[in-house]
């Protein structure tokens, strides 16, 4: 039975805990409500819990306030959707609680859970029950109660307490959101943070959780869904030359992904590298010198801009850059032509981490920057970035949809003031109404919808408004939803997947049906087969 938690038992208890989280994120993302492609709270939780171990790791040290605060920003800049966020908020309340002290005992471990919850329900602007969010406050006050009530008792005995209670919240769940309760699910940020919260109790039991192999297949296949290619050129400064040693960085490199290659050319060093943590690699590069090139390209096949190009000389700071998010090469010129400085390849299927904002803000030669989201599950991670970075004016408009994201780029006018461009391209962004159109993953019932799995369904807002296994039927009907006597104009944003013929057939429907102007672009969004876009 442990007394006491130190630095290096706070480390195997988070390896315990991330490890079962990553065994588990694929039944975590099956809890998705919606039974769309893109449910990844599971996937979410689990690379952000990866990034503060590996900053934790990279640490090399022994000591719990290091741990705990290298751990901390690693979540924080790693973090990726909402759940994420909420996470890296809970282990910053946890390390604001440790400070100084090398060893925690079972009180002052409640008191730091406890104080990570505070600090998680102060970070969401509307908290909602029922969630992550109800778990962990549920959790910790069964510890802090447990510790007070029980004196001398063990770190082991707290954990089993903290775990049963917080196994006993997330089942609750389904009773405080209807509409878990429909869809006969519990929530799926809660029952990661049960995954970590058992994984720390598994340790202190003397039977830590390993990670669990993958087969060939699903390695292949996460590989694909999920990695990056990273490809730089460097060139070595003068001061770091005598520092760079080939084998060295090489070893290196390898720790942040798979097939490396390197070819070094006088002072030029050429790598790419297949990797899950594309700014790792940056920053290792960037230790020996200045990049000439760089391309980061998304496996999946989504376009992910270069985050530097050839280098030149310092560019002039503007008064006005726009930072976006969007997946696939069409949205991107998109983006661009409305005056995007940087389109952050993510969205849907790929939520970018606090770390790819910041990334984006720092390449941004601009001293007010707006950063559009366009996706409700980026907000958070897009509003962490702004709140770590202090020399530039970051305004986060809370874009929650593509078409949503083009029509605040198309309010925005380089000559306003920067309140008038604020109101104008916020309101552009509420004026507008948003759809998709997707596929079912599986069969469940939402809204009182039942919904077959591999039937196309259309999204409207915050509701699943229709479904049938004809995808054109399932647009037709949407718009129908979609458009009242006030629309003017139709935008349509056809995806990956989305035929000439299906195009020509909802194009013909809304020529039949509606006297409205008709915008169609070429998106090549994966997942979403169209984007609608009605005002």
């Amino acid at each position: 039975m442990m007394q006491t938690m130190n630095g290096s038992v706070f480390l195997g208890m988070l390896e315990s805990g991330c490890n079962n989280l990553n065994n588990r994120k694929k039944e975590i993302d099956a809890l998705n409500v919606f039974p769309v492609p893109d449910g990844d709270t599971g996937t979410n939780m689990s690379l952000t819990m990866n990034n503060g171990i590996s900053e934790a790791r990279k640490s090399g040290s022994e000591q719990l306030p290091v741990l705990a605060k290298t751990f901390s920003r690693g979540l924080l800049m790693g973090a990726r959707g909402n759940s994420g966020v909420i996470l890296s908020q809970i282990f910053r309340g946890f390390y604001q609680s440790v400070g100084e002290q090398n060893e925690l005992d079972p009180s002052g471990l409640a008191t730091a859970l406890s104080n990570g919850s505070k600090l998680a329900y102060k970070a969401v602007m509307r908290p909602v029950e029922g969630t992550i969010l109800t778990v962990v406050r549920e959790a910790s006050d069964a510890g802090v109660q447990y510790v007070e009530q029980h004196g001398g008792c063990s770190l082991n005995e707290l954990m089993d307490v903290v775990c049963k209670e917080a196994r006993a919240s997330l089942d609750h769940t389904p009773e405080l959101l209807p509409i878990l309760k429909e869809a006969r699910v519990v929530d799926s940020g809660g029952s990661g943070l049960c995954a970590i919260l058992e994984g720390f109790r598994a340790y202190l039991q003397g039977t830590p959780i390993s990670a669990e192999s993958q087969s060939a297949e699903q390695s292949a296949a996460h590989h694909k869904s999920f990695g990056y290619r990273a490809e730089f050129i460097l060139r070595l400064g003068e001061q770091e030359k005598h520092l760079f040693r080939e084998d060295k960085f090489r070893t290196n490199l390898s720790r942040y992904g798979k097939n490396p290659t390197m070819i070094i050319d006088g002072d030029l060093v050429k790598v790419r590298i297949e990797t899950m943590m594309p700014g790792e690699v940056l920053n290792l590069g960037q230790r020996y010198g200045k990049f000439q090139k760089v391309q980061i390209e998304n496996l999946q096949g989504e376009l992910a801009p270069s985050i530097l190009e050839e280098e030149s000389a310092p560019k002039e700071l503007r008064e006005y850059g726009i930072i976006t998010t969007a997946a696939g090469e069409g949205l991107a010129k998109l983006f661009k032509g409305y005056r995007a400085d940087v389109v952050i390849s993510g969205g849907q299927t790929m939520n970018p981490a606090t770390e790819d904002f910041v990334s984006a803000i720092q390449k941004t030669p601009a001293r007010h920057i707006y950063v559009l989201p366009n996706n409700s599950n980026i907000i958070m991670a897009a509003q962490q970035a702004a709140e770590v970075t202090e020399d530039k004016d970051i305004i986060v408009l809370p874009t929650r949809s593509i078409p949503e994201g083009l029509s605040a780029c198309m309010a925005f006018n380089p000559e306003e003031s920067l309140e008038n461009n604020t109101a104008n391209m916020k309101a552009a962004a509420e004026h507008i109404k948003s759809g998709e159109v997707t596929y079912a993953i599986k069969d469940t019932v939402v809204g009182g919808l039942t919904i077959h799995k591999g039937d196309y369904m259309g999204l409207f807002g915050k509701s699943i408004a229709v479904t049938a296994a004809d995808k054109v039927e399932v647009v037709c009907e949407l718009l129908k939803k979609m458009v009242d006597e006030d629309s003017e104009i139709i935008t349509l944003i056809l995806g990956r997947d989305a035929t000439e013929e299906e195009s020509r057939r909802v194009q013909e429907f809304i020529s039949d049906q509606f006297d409205l102007d008709v915008d169609v672009e070429q998106g090549d969004q994966p997942v979403y087969s169209f984007l609608i876009g009605v005002e």
